[in-house]
């Protein structure tokens, strides 16, 4: 039954791989133009880590280069970058539950579409999302003085770790999402996002916090992505920083992969 008045036939679902893979091209294009329309998420995934960005380098990057003799710019490239990815999920997140509560999640789900594919058109826009702020505030350091130092390839890979992370983390946030007190959680972990801008290794290096706030700041999601960002940058370690940013990753999907589908399915359905 819908939230509206009247009863809502449930058709036939597509169960085709083929199916799958249309549906979700088709809502991940439709929630992507959406998302251009909204203010609210471009300011969170875009303008606000870009400003940021901009604010970092001019108020900190000459103190913060001299007090770790390496150039900012390396660390708040992938600071902005990642949080691009985290506060815009967040955003979308809350507007899911709107969705959720108005209904909309019930009409899309009695259409005759793949039903993983609400899921996972979610998943893919978030990932196109992200790979377009990155490439944008990239474009961003790169005129504030940031360059790559390690090839074309590098480069590549540098742009994809924020893509990779944020897999993991809008599958938590989609699982937070679809349960009744999810706008909640959602805003509450937008204050412990907020937080964590403060205690990473893009801001400073990890071995200029206090000792005993160092293990905190090296287990955090955040500082393995940008140590993985950092090395294929500026240069310096890659693999094990990039296994611990993939570990988040998994993770996440694991623990929380599960909690979204059904949820999902129980928030839909209903």
């Amino acid at each position: 039954m819908s939230t509206n008045s009247f009863p809502i036939t449930t058709l036939p679902a597509e169960t085709s791989l083929r199916a799958f893979g249309s549906a979700t091209m088709l809502q991940s294009g439709r929630l992507l133009r959406r998302w251009t329309r909204e203010p609210a998420i471009l300011v969170q995934s875009l303008i606000f880590p870009a400003f940021l960005l901009v604010v970092f380098d001019w108020v900190l990057g000459k103190t913060v280069t001299l007090f770790s003799g390496e150039d900012s710019l390396f660390g708040l490239v992938p600071m902005s970058a990642l949080l691009a990815g985290m506060f815009g999920t967040i955003t979308t997140g809350i507007a899911l539950t709107a969705e959720r509560d108005s209904g909309l999640l019930t009409r899309f789900w009695v259409l005759p579409v793949h039903r993983a594919s609400g899921l996972a058109s979610r998943l893919l826009a978030e990932a196109v999302r992200t790979l377009a702020t990155t490439v944008i505030l990239t474009a961003v350091g790169y005129a504030l003085g940031f360059r790559f130092e390690q090839g074309f390839v590098s480069a590549l890979g540098f742009i994809a770790v924020p893509v990779l992370f944020i897999i993991g983390f809008a599958t938590m946030i989609l699982a937070i999402a679809v349960v009744t007190s999810g706008r909640s959680a959602l805003e509450l972990l937008a204050s412990i996002c907020l937080l964590m801008l403060f205690f990473n290794s893009g801001l400073v290096p990890v071995d200029k916090y206090p000792d005993w706030l160092q293990p905190v700041v090296r287990a955090q999601p955040m500082s393995p992505a940008i140590e993985a960002m950092r090395g294929l940058s500026a240069g310096g370690p890659v693999l094990t920083p990039l296994l611990q940013s993939l570990a988040w990753t998994v993770g996440f999907v694991v623990v929380f992969g599960v909690l979204a589908v059904r949820g999902y399915r129980r928030a839909a359905s209903e």
